[in-house]
């Protein structure tokens, strides 16, 4: 009897584990912001709706800090899509072709 009762507590644990996702970090926040801030700068036409969900179920359990530098990272990389170089919007669009997938869903 003992042995079903740790199998099915065992089962209960791996099946509770296996189903919780990943919780994203700090860092992730902030690069998911400065995405955002990119896509909000017009440097290239992105659906931005899937990083608007990120950051808003995620900003749920950051701290005012995180939150406060997750907007400053945005108003930077809005600020810094403003560009008229060529080079470096081409640079930017990189970016927000590439690594900011992740946020787009």
């Amino acid at each position: 009897m003992k042995l079903i009762a740790i199998t099915l507590t065992a089962a209960g644990v791996l099946a509770a584990a296996g189903s919780a996702a990943a919780a994203a970090s700090d860092v992730d926040y902030l690069r998911a912001s400065r995405c955002r801030g990119l896509a909000a700068s017009g440097v290239a036409a992105v659906d931005t709706a899937a990083m608007d969900a990120f950051l808003k179920t995620e900003g749920r359990s950051r701290t005012t800090f995180v939150m406060d530098r997750g907007k400053a990272e945005f108003d930077r990389a809005k600020r810094e899509g403003k560009t008229d170089n060529a080079e470096r919007k081409a640079r930017l669009t990189a970016e927000l072709n590439g690594p900011c997938q992740v946020y787009k869903g």
